[in-house]
């Protein structure tokens, strides 16, 4: 077979492949979304295209950090939310300006724990170098920006949030009737998604 009927026939192929992902498109987008916020099966992880042949290793999610103006404040918003403190520290000394990568680095901080013991977040106020203020962070901007929580009464987590003076960034949308959720501006300005699940298995 020439050059060019190779050509042809793999343009083909792809032409045709196209138009079934263009078919499936927005059923496949509604199904990653959805799937988002459940645990992704073993059998799709160890299938994973982007890994190809390379040699994994075993990994974990272990804790999201934030850094935080006032630890007692931002303590105190996400424990009425729900969450557990199961640890504290103040940390300084020349591991940790390894580790961080600041020099003089020295941070009070807290751990925290969903109740099903599957998320943690590490909250840290810095005592050295002195925290730097930023304009709050907006959902488009490139880069972590918030902090998600799936929630059994969405409005009961709101009036919570309120208590703290924070409140969502425009309002409570529903999603395809599954979920109710919203963005809320958390203490030191983190965005922190609510969802509720309208629908359960």
């Amino acid at each position: 077979m020439s050059y060019n009927r190779l050509f042809r026939a793999k343009n083909a192929r792809v032409t045709a492949h196209s138009k079934r992902f263009n078919c499936n498109q927005n059923e496949s987008l509604k199904a990653h979304r959805l799937r988002s916020f459940n645990r992704v099966s073993s059998r799709n992880r160890s299938r994973s295209p982007l890994l190809g042949s390379m040699h994994r290793v075993p990994i974990k999610l272990e804790n999201v950090g934030i850094a935080v103006r006032d630890l007692e404040a931002a303590i105190s918003f996400f424990t009425d939310l729900g969450l557990t403190v199961v640890g504290r520290d103040t940390v300084s000394g020349e591991w940790t300006e390894t580790a961080v990568g600041l020099d003089g680095n020295h941070a009070h901080i807290a751990m925290l724990e969903t109740p099903d013991g599957h998320g943690r977040l590490e909250l840290f106020e810095y005592i050295h170098p002195e925290a730097i203020e930023t304009t709050p962070t907006r959902p488009n901007e490139i880069g972590m920006h918030r902090v998600a929580f799936s929630v059994d009464d969405i409005d009961k987590a709101l009036e919570i949030a309120a208590k703290h003076g924070c409140r969502p960034l425009r309002g409570v949308a529903t999603y395809a009737d599954i979920y109710k959720l919203t963005y809320v501006r958390g203490p030191s300005g983190i965005i922190v998604m609510l969802a509720e699940e309208l629908k359960k298995d």
